[in-house]
C-alpha cells in the first residue's frame, strides 16, 4: 500500500488561503472606524460595509503578500548570504568544537554531573533569549540566531527543533510574559489609559511560571531526542545540517591570513571612531531610562584587545568574536537607538563581509558566496511572502473586523471570569490571522478596555488577556512571517513543526487561561 504523502508547506498555506477566500463569501463585511465624542474621547465604532468576496485574489494576494512582507524577506536573504560567508570560514565548526570541549571539562564537577552540562547549556541560552523577549520584544531578531543554535543543537546530539526552542520558543515565552515589552504591553496599556508598565509584579510572576513550564517541556523533549535521535520528527530533515557540518569539518587548518589583520584594523578604527562620536548611550528598559552609559567605548576597547589575541591563535576564533560583538551591538542598537530590521540586517551583512575578508576571500568570491547563501535560503524567504497572502485575503475581504465584532457581542451578560476568558479566546483567535501585536492592540483594546469598565472588571485583566492571546499562537500560526522565516532558515517543514508543537502550544494556552483567573478574583498591585 502506497504511503500517504504529507502536503508540502506551500500547499498547506495555499489551502489556508482558499479557506479564507471562501469565508469572505459567507461572512458579512464590516470595519471599525474611530469615533471622537463630544467629550473628546476616542472610541472604535463598528460599521457594516459591503461584502467583498475574494476570487482571483487568491493568486494576486501572493504579490501583495510579498510586498507587505518585503522587509522580512529581504532580511532573510541578507542573513542567509552573510551566514554563508561565515560558514565558508569553518569558524562555526571550530567554535562549536571548542565550546563543547570546554563544556565537557566541567562535567568533572559532581553537581554539574547530576544536572547534566547539556541541560545547563540549553537552560542558560533559553533564559537569555526569554529575557530579550520579555524586555524588548525580541522576535524577528531570532531568525539569524537559529542559523547558529540549530547546528549547535545537532552537534550536541539533539535536533533542529531543540535548536529552535533554544532561541525562537524561548524568546516567545518571554514575549508572552512581556515584563517590559513596549510593543505589546506598552501600546495596550497606553490605549487602555493605564500607567505604563503598571502591574509589573504579577506579570513578572507570570513570566516565571510560563518559563518554568516551557523550559521543563523543552528539556524533557531534548533529553528524549538525545537518548533516541531517530525519535525526532525532523531526523531525516536534519540530514541537511549533518551533511553541511560534515562537509565543513574536513581538514580544518588553523591559520591567520593577511586579510584577517586588514579586517581587524578597519573594524577597530571604525569602532573607535564611533566610540568618539557616541561616548555615552541611553538605554530604555521598559519605563526605565539609563543615561550616560559608555557601552560603545567599552565594546570598542574590548573588541580591539580581544581580537588581537584571538587572531594570533587562528582566524576562526576572530570570526566567532565578530559574531559575539555583533550580538552585543544588536542589543545596544535595539534598546538604545531604536534599531529594527534594516539596521539589524545591515549589521549582519557587515559581519559577513568582514568575516569573508578575514578569511582571505576576494570581492568576486564574496559575491559568489553571498549569492549561494541567498539561493540556499530562498525557499524560506518565499514562504514568508506566501503566508502574508493569508492576511491580505482576510483584510481585502473585510471580514476580520466582523469576526471581532461578533465575538465581542458574545461577552454581554457574562461574569468576570467568563468575560476575561472570552476576551482571551478572541485575542487568541484573532492572532491566528493577525500576528502583529501592535496592530491587534490598536484594533481590540479600544473596544475591550471600555467594556471592562462597564462591567467593573480591571482593565489590567483585559491587557493580560491581550498579552497572552497575542503571544502563544505566534509560535504555530502559518500567518506569522517570523515563524515561517525561522522554520525556513532551519530547514524544518511546517507540517513537522505543527505535529510537534500543537500539544505544547495548547498547554501554554491553557496555562495562560489559569493565570488570568487571579486578575479578576485576587487583589493585585496595579490591578
Amino acid at each position: 500500500m502506497k504511503k500517504k504523502k504529507v502536503p508540502h508547506t506551500y500547499v498547506i498555506i495555499f489551502g489556508v488561503i482558499l479557506l479564507c477566500a471562501f469565508l469572505t463569501w459567507i461572512i458579512p463585511g464590516g470595519q471599525y472606524v474611530e469615533h471622537i465624542g463630544d467629550d473628546g474621547v476616542k472610541t472604535m465604532v463598528y460599521q457594516s460595509v459591503e461584502r467583498v468576496p475574494q476570487t482571483w485574489e487568491v493568486f494576486s494576494c501572493f504579490f501583495t503578500g510579498f510586498v507587505d512582507k518585503a522587509d522580512i524577506i529581504i532580511f532573510i536573504l541578507i542573513i542567509g548570504g552573510a551566514f554563508w560567508i561565515v560558514n565558508d570560514s569553518k569558524a562555526f565548526d571550530v567554535g562549536t568544537m571548542s565550546f563543547l570541549r570546554k563544556a565537557r571539562e566541567l562535567e568533572s564537577n559532581r553537581f554539574i554531573q547530576k544536572i547534566g552540562i547539556d541541560n545547563i547549556i540549553i537552560f542558560c541560552i533559553m533564559l537569555i533569549f526569554s529575557i530579550f523577549g520579555a524586555v524588548f520584544g525580541m522576535s524577528e531578531e531570532t531568525i539569524p540566531f537559529c542559523m547558529v543554535f540549530v547546528p549547535l543543537a545537532i552537534s550536541m546530539g539533539y535536533d533542529s527543533i531543540t535548536g529552535i526552542c533554544m532561541v525562537f520558543i524561548a524568546a516567545g515565552l518571554g514575549f508572552a510574559g512581556a515584563i517590559l515589552n513596549p510593543f505589546t504591553i506598552g501600546i495596550a496599556q497606553s490605549l487602555s489609559g493605564l500607567p505604563l508598565f503598571s502591574g509589573i509584579e504579577y506579570r513578572l510572576f507570570c513570566w516565571l511560571v510560563i518559563n518554568v513550564f516551557g523550559f521543563a517541556w523543552i528539556l524533557r523533549y531534548a533529553n528524549k531526542v538525545k537518548r533516541c535521535p531517530t525519535s525526532s520528527l525532523v531526523y531525516e530533515a536534519d540530514n541537511y545540517w549533518r551533511q553541511l557540518h560534515s562537509n565543513q569539518s574536513v581538514s580544518i587548518e588553523y591559520y591567520t591570513p593577511k586579510g584577517a589583520w586588514i579586517s581587524y584594523v578597519v573594524l577597530a578604527v571604525a569602532q573607535i571612531a564611533f566610540a568618539i562620536e557616541y561616548p555615552t548611550s541611553t538605554l530604555k528598559i521598559g519605563n526605565a531610562v539609563f543615561e550616560h552609559l559608555p557601552f560603545i567605548p567599552i565594546l570598542a576597547v574590548a573588541f580591539t584587545i580581544s581580537s588581537y589575541f584571538l587572531l594570533r591563535k587562528t582566524v576562526h576564533f576572530y570570526i566567532m568574536s565578530l559574531l559575539f560583538f555583533t550580538v552585543f551591538y544588536l542589543v545596544i542598537g535595539v534598546m538604545g537607538y531604536g534599531w529594527y530590521i534594516s539596521e539589524i540586517a545591515t549589521l549582519f551583512l557587515v559581519m559577513g563581509l568582514f568575516a569573508g575578508i578575514a578569511n582571505g576571500r576576494g570581492p568576486n568570491e564574496l559575491v559568489e558566496l553571498f549569492l549561494a547563501g541567498c539561493k540556499d535560503i530562498m525557499s524560506a524567504a518565499l514562504i514568508v511572502g506566501l503566508a502574508g497572502g493569508i492576511i491580505v485575503i482576510l483584510q481585502e475581504g473585510k471580514i476580520i473586523d466582523t469576526i471581532l465584532y461578533k465575538m465581542a457581542e458574545g461577552m454581554e451578560g457574562l461574569g468576570q471570569i467568563a468575560t476575561v476568558s472570552l476576551m482571551y479566546a478572541i485575542q487568541t483567535f484573532i492572532n491566528l490571522f493577525m500576528p502583529s501585536g501592535s496592530a491587534k492592540a490598536a484594533l481590540t483594546m479600544p473596544i475591550m478596555a471600555p467594556f471592562a469598565d462597564l462591567i467593573g472588571m480591571s482593565k489590567q485583566a483585559t491587557v493580560m488577556a491581550y498579552q497572552f492571546g497575542d503571544a502563544f499562537t505566534n509560535l504555530i500560526t502559518p500567518t506569522s512571517g517570523i515563524l515561517m522565516g525561522v522554520l525556513g532558515v532551519s530547514h524544518i517543514p511546517y507540517e513537522k513543526w505543527f505535529r510537534w508543537s500543537w500539544k505544547f502550544i495548547l498547554s501554554l494556552i491553557i496555562l495562560g487561561l489559569i493565570l488570568l483567573v487571579p486578575t479578576v478574583l485576587v487583589p493585585l498591585n496595579g490591578f
